[in-house]
């Protein structure tokens, strides 16, 4: 296998936490990304397994089930191991390491302040997150970025506060200890909010989400009973397709001409939601349609997905030692 990744351009680190199947929200909000930034810079991609048990330590007993379905998710989505280093972080001992030297320095209330960790401790019900793995997991994430001296990280605008944070704890330990770490830019990346099927941001744990290799008939029903705008009871009612959930999947997929045509359709109750949902609901058959073909083939090989992660493995682990020597060294140990 070709040792080679990106362009060149810089080196992109990122990850996802296998907490089950992935799905259309995934797909345009991440991995679409990450297949164009393989091709522009040097990426890693990593199954954030460690970062599961920050708020489900309780139920590990799927995140390896969970890890395998999603590393075949993204090779059928464009992830090419010849062009970028696909790992497991759990498998390097090296992003614990650096987490805890991290930790040593990192100020409570930069974590405190942390608006995710707020968000999170309100939001997530019928968990106890009163726990130093919950509130320290920005540090490890840090870890996670600067352990590959990444320079750019692809985030959502509401992830930003994330980088901002990975740059203070570097620049803070570069005071310390000399320049060794770099101080890594947030890449915005076009994260557009997926709805699902009952109009809410789309999500496994609403159970509202397409499936990454749902079958075409399944997708037709789902997205067919989706949400629309609620004033249009009846066939004759008008409507407003800035009210209507389902329209935001047309604005994704559908082409100028077919968004003009919906949009007249529905304000003057010309189109029915049902017809109007399938002008929709082909683009995303079609764009699936693909992925689900090459994840079939590779579910029948999983042999061949354990190879690429091992070998995406030892590429970032060489990474990570010399990272860490320097570190050492650097500290003085």
């Amino acid at each position: 296998m070709s040792t080679s990744t990106g362009a060149g351009g810089g080196i992109v680190v990122s990850g996802m936490r296998p907490t089950g199947r992935l799905h259309l929200g995934h797909l345009l909000g991440t991995l679409r990304d990450w297949v164009s930034l393989q091709e522009k810079f040097d990426c890693y991609f990593f199954v954030a397994d460690w970062h599961v048990l920050t708020t489900d330590y309780e139920r590990p007993e799927r995140v390896s089930e969970f890890s395998a379905e999603m590393v075949m998710d993204w090779l059928a989505a464009g992830l090419d191991p010849e062009r970028c280093v696909i790992f497991q972080q759990s498998a390097i001992l090296e992003h614990a390491e650096l987490a805890l030297l991290l930790g040593m320095l990192t100020p409570v209330s930069w974590l405190e302040r942390n608006p995710t960790y707020k968000e999170q401790r309100e939001q997530i019900q019928g968990r106890d997150l009163s726990t130093f793995g919950f509130l320290g997991y920005p540090v490890l994430q840090a870890a996670d970025i600067l352990l590959y001296r990444g320079s750019k990280v692809p985030v959502g605008e509401d992830q930003v506060p994330h980088v901002e944070l990975t740059r203070d704890i570097a620049r803070r330990f570069n005071n310390y200890y000399g320049s060794i770490l770099p101080e890594p830019e947030a890449l915005l990346s076009p994260s557009p909010r997926v709805p699902g099927t009952d109009g809410r941001k789309m999500s496994k744990s609403y159970n509202n989400a397409i499936a990454l290799d749902e079958d075409p008939a399944s997708i037709e029903k789902r997205l067919g009973r989706m949400a629309t705008d609620p004033r249009r009871v009846r066939l004759t009612d008008p409507g407003d397709p800035k009210d209507c959930p389902a329209f935001r999947l047309h604005q994704i997929y559908c082409t100028d001409d077919e968004i003009e045509a919906v949009t007249e359709g529905c304000k003057t109750a010309g189109i029915g939601c049902l017809d109007c949902k399938k002008i929709m609901i082909k683009h995303v058959v079609a764009e699936l349609a693909p992925l689900r073909e090459r994840r079939a083939d590779l579910a029948e090989n999983p042999e061949r997905v354990r190879e690429i992660v091992a070998a995406g493995t030892e590429r970032a682990q060489a990474v990570a030692r010399e990272t860490m020597r320097q570190v050492r060294d650097a500290i003085g140990f």
